[in-house]
């Protein structure tokens, strides 16, 4: 594996590890978002907890670091790995952001679930295959009021959507990666899957259950 690729993992990782909805809440709340709510770090639960503009700006800023960290790795992909596909450069650092939003060295490896991360990423990388799968959450937010069901089955329907929609080289890596990022954001919803399956979990909008 060449140096470089290590180098575009690292840095890929760093922006994915900037803990966004953690200094949102900080700067403008003057709280710990890990001690309110569910104790995540993401949109979901920054809104939850009273900021409604917050848990917006949250949602785009994480999508923006993955967006930026891909776009990078694309930039630098040409000169620095010349013998690597593009495709493959980009996946890698898709990977690496999303990882390093889900485990941020800052934050004790404790971060978000990707949802927003995962799209930034794949906005650069498969852009209509993005577009196709968060249009699935928010039409699935809308009519179940589930944002976790809806994060499940948009990060399961973004492969699909990919597979239709990229055209040219489509390296194994590059696809790996794809399922691999939709794979790790089911993951993290594991305890999100237990409360649906149990009918325990919370709607969005409704009041939390004690």
């Amino acid at each position: 594996m060449p140096l470089a690729s290590v180098w575009i993992a690292v840095l890929a990782y760093l922006f994915g590890s900037i803990p966004v909805g953690y200094l949102l809440v900080r700067i403008f709340r003057k709280q710990d978002i890990r001690t309110v709510g569910s104790g995540n770090i993401g949109a979901t639960n920054v809104l939850r907890s009273g900021g409604k503009g917050l848990g917006a700006a949250t949602f785009l800023l994480d999508a923006v670091k993955g967006y930026a960290a891909v776009m990078l790795a694309a930039h630098l992909a040409a000169p620095l790995i010349p013998t690597w596909p593009q495709r493959n450069v980009e996946a890698l650092a898709a990977l690496f952001a999303v990882l390093g939003h889900m485990f941020p060295v800052w934050l004790r490896f404790r971060g978000g679930k990707g949802v927003a991360t995962g799209f930034g990423v794949f906005l650069y990388a498969a852009p209509l295959a993005a577009l196709a799968a968060i249009t699935v959450f928010f039409i699935l937010v809308a009519l179940s009021r589930y944002v976790s069901l809806a994060s499940i089955l948009g990060a399961a329907s973004f492969p699909v959507f990919a597979w239709f929609t990229v055209s040219g080289q489509r390296p194994a890596f590059f696809i790996a990666v794809q399922i691999t990022v939709a794979s790790l954001i089911i993951i993290k919803h594991h305890a999100n899957i237990r409360r649906l399956l149990s009918g325990t979990e919370n709607r969005f909008g409704a009041a939390k259950n004690k």
